[in-house]
């Protein structure tokens, strides 16, 4: 992560969102667990819980019990 003040689920988040934005993740794509996602951004999987719940209140990803976070139609910028 990077140097800046800041949280780091922030920066996690920020860094999903410029993927889905990018089209690196389409919608209707499935975001690792929690567990994965704090690996692949070398976090803790509580950091990794926030930065899914800030997605989900950017209104870009949309959790299914028990089926996992999907990309939804990001909102306009």
């Amino acid at each position: 992560m990077s140097d800046s003040i800041g949280y780091v689920y922030v920066e996690v988040a920020d860094r999903v969102e410029a993927d889905i934005r990018a089209g690196r993740l389409p919608v209707g794509s499935r975001l690792p667990n929690e567990r994965d996602m704090g690996a692949q951004y070398g976090v803790a999987h509580g950091t990794a819980r926030r930065a899914v719940q800030e997605l989900r209140d950017r209104g870009l990803v949309r959790t299914l019990p028990n089926k996992g976070t999907f990309v939804v139609k990001p909102p306009e910028a």
